[in-house]
């Protein structure tokens, strides 16, 4: 659809060299359909039937020398560079509050390289989590850090010991005797590694686990875990012991 309505309303711009917004236009719901669609999937928002997405465009008021429609503008604009193939032009926007001293309102700046240390856009995502192993249960591991905090939908995790033990699987009913467990149930200790797979998100990531029993107990601010976005140093190995002759 979103492919579809692109290549009409590119034929119509060459035909006419403009485009209007019109909800009547079949063209034009498929593209605002099909985009807003695919912003809905991307963070999980229910998505909407193009008779919705028609009832609802029709009561909105355009929206002229505002911010959000610079901040749209500027998105369209950076959107063609992507599509051209250009990534070595696409730069990141600021819209400032008043005028430099060069009187502009949009300062562009160049796009920051992803840091290796970020879960989110680093090549190999690694995070680190330190909870107390012998009290988080596998149910509030997934809903607390992995949906919560990690932001992740229907995660399966397995355990990186060289069996593939999994407990939790984004399959409904097949893990769930395990939510009311422990960690240390399973034999998830200090530098446990778990492979942490979204597929509903395309998402991988590896969660190191530290074991901490000292995170803060208070009634007012309870802490359960801490997230850290690099992976923890490996523990030293154990000292050699010495050959008995």
């Amino acid at each position: 659809v979103f492919r579809e309505s692109v290549r009409s309303l590119s034929n119509k711009y060459k035909s006419s060299g403009y485009l209007t917004w019109d909800k009547d236009d079949k063209p034009a719901m498929d593209f605002v359909t099909a985009t807003a669609n695919i912003r809905a999937s991307i963070f999980s928002i229910e998505q909407k039937s193009r008779f919705d997405v028609k009832s609802m465009a029709g009561n909105i008021i355009p929206a002229i020398a505002t911010t959000n429609a610079i901040i749209a503008g500027q998105i369209v604009l950076e959107g063609m560079k992507i599509l051209r193939g250009d990534w070595a032009k696409c730069t990141m926007s600021i819209l400032q509050r008043r005028p430099t001293n060069r009187r502009k309102l949009i300062v562009p700046s160049p796009l920051e390289k992803p840091r290796e240390s970020c879960y989110a856009c680093a090549e190999k995502p690694e995070v680190t989590v330190s909870l107390n192993t012998e009290t988080m249960t596998v149910g509030g591991f997934e809903e607390k850090v992995l949906k919560k905090h990690l932001g992740m939908v229907a995660p399966d995790v397995e355990i990186e010991d060289g069996k593939g033990t999994i407990i939790i699987s984004s399959e409904e009913g097949e893990t769930t005797e395990n939510n009311e467990k422990t960690l240390s149930h399973f034999g998830v200790t200090n530098h446990t590694r778990l492979k942490c797979d979204d597929f509903l998100q395309e998402y991988e990531l590896v969660v190191t686990i530290l074991h901490n029993t000292v995170l803060s107990e208070s009634r007012e601010n309870p802490v359960e875990f801490t997230v850290s976005g690099s992976a923890a140093p490996a523990p030293a190995p154990l000292p050699a012991a010495s050959a008995v002759e």
